[in-house]
């Protein structure tokens, strides 16, 4: 199911991809090939893609357009031809596609946070094409992608493929919450980037892992990953709930991983004094308000996961099997069947859904 293919993309002047032209109106439809426009570029066919919890945002909201929205932000793949300018990728490379791309020489990118690069932007937007389709062009691909040291990867693909958006992400959320060993985490949200912060935060030694969510199959395999307790109740019940929990104080970390203005609440709720929160979740409302915060000396921080600089570190564990991310597919679709995959996340069928062009 998930093993490697060496066979040539049979497409030539025309590919399929994935439209959205308005909330909830997907469509697979034949487009242009994906081709080389600037020197700087390559062109990937994609092996593997995948659709995120924010892709649910546009599918919820998005305003009719008459050409449609390229979706997909996540992706690994096989390199088909480079501009002139690329240097360190080669055509036959296996890569990983980070959901944003970036040059890799600007002093953001230098500094580790590519998704701030200024030259950079986001796959799957109004002006670079995404990647649930069979190819996808990348721009400034040698400070995108990320070139994987092997092609023996029979059983990892599902692993290599979170490292483009879901495990950078619950990683990043990790790292910005200051989680580390003896901690008491809780992870807002039981989707597929919660999923990858209890596996994030049980890497980085925390001692009490506290998932919330209101799935019980998800909150299993939280359980499976690492995650020391569950909460299922929500708002005031679900504070006190994880107060209880941690001895009435709340958790030095808070990774939230949804999105919403109730869990933003829940988060600056459940954080003991001189916590922190580390926020991912692509946020859907106006604001948080900042009194508590302010009195419980509460750092907040986050945002969209640089996964790309993540990559070096998470990798070695992701090939020698220390993490299994790829667990949070768990369903296998082909490009046609998009649209439904689309409405099995969005009713919870599906926790994440992995698309084989």
């Amino acid at each position: 199911m998930f093993g490697y293919e060496e066979e040539p993309r049979l497409s030539n002047l025309t590919m399929r991809a994935t439209l959205m032209y308005q909330a909830g109106d997907v469509r697979i439809e034949n487009v242009p090939d994906a081709g080389i426009i600037e020197p700087a570029d390559a062109v990937i066919r994609v092996t593997r893609a995948c659709i995120c919890g924010s892709d649910l945002w546009p599918y919820h909201d998005l305003e009719w357009s008459e050409n449609g929205r390229r979706m997909g932000h996540e992706a690994i793949g096989i390199v088909e031809d480079v501009g002139g300018d690329v240097r360190t990728v080669k055509k036959g490379d296996f890569v990983v596609m980070p959901f944003a791309f970036s040059d890799g020489t600007c002093e953001f990118c230098d500094e580790g946070l590519q998704t701030a690069c200024i030259h950079g932007g986001f796959f799957g937007s109004t002006d670079v094409a995404g990647a649930q389709a069979e190819a996808v062009r990348i721009p400034l691909a040698d400070g995108t992608l990320y070139v994987l040291p092997t092609r023996d990867v029979n059983g990892l693909l599902p692993s290599l493929l979170t490292l483009s958006d879901v495990m950078g992400t619950g990683h990043h959320a990790a790292v910005v919450a200051k989680v580390g060993p003896g901690k008491k985490v809780a992870v807002v949200g039981d989707g597929a980037v919660g999923l990858c912060a209890v596996i994030a935060a049980k890497r980085m030694g925390a001692e009490q892992i506290i998932i919330m969510g209101r799935h019980h199959d998800r909150i299993a395999l939280a359980k499976e990953l690492g995650a020391t307790d569950a909460v299922t109740e929500r708002g005031e019940e679900g504070v006190e709930r994880v107060k209880t929990l941690t001895g009435g104080h709340g958790v030095h970390s808070v990774l939230e991983c949804v999105g919403n203005e109730q869990a933003m609440a829940t988060a600056v709720e459940i954080a003991r004094p001189g916590g922190a929160i580390g926020r991912v979740g692509v946020p859907h409302y106006p604001g948080i308000q900042p009194d508590t915060t302010f009195y419980n000396n509460v750092t907040v921080g986050g945002g969209p996961a640089p996964v790309r600089a993540y990559i070096d570190e998470l990798l070695p564990d992701v090939l020698e099997g220390a993490i299994q991310p790829g667990r949070v597919f768990d369903r296998v679709i082909g490009l046609d069947e998009v649209p439904d995959g689309y409405r099995a996340m969005d009713q919870r069928e599906a926790i994440k859904v992995m698309v084989k062009p």
